[in-house]
């Protein structure tokens, strides 16, 4: 005897139960839901068109934005990126606020548009000519700074085909990239660092390889600052703190924290000058082969220094014009006389 209630439920019951158990599953899959529908994709436009989001990664300006996929695998990589934001300019950096301006549809991705775009777009007045009769037409408006667009884009990129999604699994998916919570501008740049970096600035301490920027978050704006050159180099440093307390003195060699001194109420001084924060890595040049490098391959010879000489004339001992090498017979005239010898002058 089955005591079990569950097993004296009907057997198409059971069934059912079972097809929308798997269904459920079966959504949790973005590639085994349905297209995407007109009506979610005008509900994410009105949503996250206008919006606002502190970035995580870097953006350079121009046509070659960021991608990510359903993995979370971004493209291009951290190096790369890098080079891009130092060729074309950044358009967001790492804890900057950037605006959606616009979403698109295309393929199997969802475009987000910041700060503008890749493209400027002009504006109605910007299509307006003025002419005369017959003549010639020229702008309404003419501003060269308009035109230049100063944004970029993130691509969110599904496999074969955009499904059904919801406003909150686009945002949980873009967030290595986009954070849409609300938060402080402080608090969304150090999130944005790595955590050794994150927990010396919540300490309030300044590591070697820091840039001004934590350390203006560390410690906040320096009392005094200081300008000096130390053989060739020139460097900055900023002071903390007065006596009878600690002081520390920061130094800067360009934009980068290179020695943090501090002199302690006992009268200790300590020195760090060995890097503790990696910001750039910087990509190593590709090794050129030559053949100059081989030295089994045959070297060429180096040509000789023009002359004046016969073919087969020896050179002579001693530099001078009446000079001659051993055993060498003088050039005959055409009569089979011997030339008469070269009167010496002054100097020869």
């Amino acid at each position: 005897m089955i005591s079990n209630p569950f097993f004296r439920l009907p057997f198409a019951l059971l069934l059912a139960m079972s097809f929308v158990s798997s269904a459920v599953a079966g959504n949790n899959d973005p590639q085994k839901a349905p297209p995407i529908s007109d009506k979610t994709r005008i509900e994410i436009v009105r949503l996250l068109n206008a919006e606002y989001v502190w970035v995580r990664k870097p953006f350079p300006m121009g046509e070659t934005g960021l991608k990510i996929n359903t993995n979370g695998e971004i493209t291009p990589g951290d190096i790369e990126l890098r080079q891009l934001v130092a060729k074309y300019g950044p358009a967001a950096r790492p804890g900057e606020r950037a605006q959606i301006t616009n979403v698109l549809f295309k393929n199997n991705g969802i475009w987000f548009e910041l700060n503008g775009g890749p493209k400027k777009k002009s504006k109605w007045y910007q299509r307006i000519e003025i002419g005369s009769a017959g003549g010639s037409t020229v702008p309404a408006a003419q501003n060269p700074k308009e035109l230049v667009a100063k944004g970029s884009y993130l691509v969110l990129q599904f496999p074969k085909y955009i499904p059904e999604i919801s406003l909150t699994e686009i945002k949980e998916m873009v967030k290595p990239v986009l954070d849409f919570t609300v938060k402080s501008a402080a608090q969304a740049y150090t999130e944005s660092l790595p955590e050794n970096v994150r927990n010396a600035i919540r300490d309030h301490k300044v590591l070697v390889g820091m840039n001004k920027e934590m350390v203006t978050y560390a410690k906040g704006r320096p009392p005094q600052r200081l300008r000096d050159r130390e053989g060739k180099q020139d460097y900055e440093e900023w002071i903390f703190g007065t006596p009878p307390e600690d002081v520390e003195f920061i130094r800067f060699v360009g934009d980068q924290v290179t020695q943090v001194k501090t002199m302690t109420v006992d009268g200790q001084k300590i020195v760090k000058t060995q890097p503790e924060v990696q910001l750039e890595e910087k990509p190593k040049a590709p090794k050129v082969e030559s053949k100059a490098d081989d030295n089994s391959a045959p070297k060429p010879k180096a040509p000789g220094a023009p002359t004046l000489r016969r073919p087969g004339e020896a050179l002579p001992d001693q530099p001078g014009l009446n000079s001659k090498a051993p055993n060498q017979q003088p050039t005959p005239t055409p009569d089979g006389s011997s030339p008469p010898p070269v009167p010496k002058g002054p100097g020869i």
